[in-house]
């Protein structure tokens, strides 16, 4: 965290310099006054401004949203935990744009056929993402990014559940009593499948057709145009043929959820997008270099190959054991590496 003297004397350092005109001048001086730290405890997070703004603005939401109401716990019933996830959202260079704080109910302790019974809802997969872009690359139009505050909340339950007070931000005259829970809150194992149902239905509603192999595509068509919306949970990307029609669905968007147009795509789930006029192209040099220093694999040499193709494999039997746990994260890693490099998965 940046001090509040120390981010004054930055603005007046690059006032002086006359830089204010550096195409990152507006990146750096709104990165002064975010927290550039993740808060491990709720303690750590209260003694922060950045993030107790972020909190409040999380519970604002709530409040809009009609989230929960204040209750006495009923007899025979009990209350989930709740916990605050504080994350820093960062763009495709590294830096923070804006620190999150996300209240979460602590699910692992429902109860199936209790506290839930259906939770399954569909989630795109990277491929349809890859493939989203290249027909987009091929019909030669741009493609936009939107994304969906606190889109759980605007999925309903039908379950009776109760929650605690959020720590940190007790009702102090109330402080035994618990959140009765009308919205989908993150966390709660029904809560992805209530906000999926509740964007399907607004957007079938709206002369949206679902994709019938991929749930999460959803095709709209006007004459000879078409409009393709793309949705991942609460991150939507879209492109049409026409401009007007991408204009239309932000419009349709914002009258029922509160959004956050991010413009021309850059960045989606670990992929750096370019849209030029020759076509769109993908990279992940972020998320490699991220694997790399997960990995400690940073400072290592590099070789062409893995190993010698011609080399006899022999079991070390007084080798220690390899951590499996480990060996599975590097090769999802990889594995998901392959959606900009599909060439890695033939290395000999």
């Amino acid at each position: 965290m940046i001090k509040i003297s120390d981010e004054h004397a930055m603005v007046s350092y690059i006032n002086k310099q006359r830089r204010t005109n550096h195409k990152n001048y507006q990146n750096c001086l709104f990165s002064c006054f975010l927290s550039q730290n993740e808060p491990k405890k709720v303690i750590q997070a209260l003694e922060d401004p950045s993030w107790i703004e972020a909190m409040q603005e999380e519970l604002l939401q709530f409040q809009l949203q009609k989230v929960w109401t204040l209750v006495n716990l009923p007899n025979g019933k009990r209350a989930i935990g709740t916990k605050w996830v504080f994350r820093n959202k960062k763009d495709e260079r590294g830096i923070v744009i804006r620190n999150k704080a996300r209240l979460v109910a602590q699910g692992y302790t429902q109860e199936e056929g209790i506290d839930y019974d259906e939770v399954f809802a569909p989630v795109a997969r990277i491929e349809a993402i890859r493939l989203f872009l290249a027909y987009a690359s091929f019909m030669g139009f741009i493609v936009y990014q939107m994304d969906v505050k606190s889109a759980f909340l605007y999925g309903t339950i039908e379950e009776e559940v109760y929650v605690c007070q959020p720590p940190g931000f007790e009702d102090p005259q109330f402080p035994d009593k618990v959140y009765k829970v009308e919205k989908a809150l993150y966390g709660l194992h029904q809560a992805p499948r209530a906000w999926y149902e509740t964007l399907s239905t607004y957007l079938i509603e709206n002369g949206f057709r679902r994709g019938t192999i991929d749930k999460t595509l959803f095709i709209k068509k006007d004459k000879g145009d078409i409009l393709l919306v793309q949705v991942y949970v609460d991150d939507i990307i879209f492109g049409s043929t026409k401009k007007s029609l991408c204009d239309e669905f932000e419009g349709l968007m914002h009258k029922r959820f509160q959004m956050s147009s991010m413009g021309e795509l850059t960045f989606f789930l670990g992929l750096q997008v370019q849209q030029k006029e020759d076509g769109i192209f993908i990279s992940q040099d972020k998320y490699v270099a991220e694997i790399l220093k997960k990995f400690d694999f940073a400072t290592v040499k590099t070789a062409s190959t893995p190993i010698e193709t011609n080399k006899a494999l022999v079991k070390d039997e007084e080798a220690e054991a390899v951590d499996v746990h480990l060996y599975r994260s590097m090769i999802g890693s990889l594995m998901y590496l392959t959606a900009s490099r599909p060439d890695i998965m033939f290395v000999k």
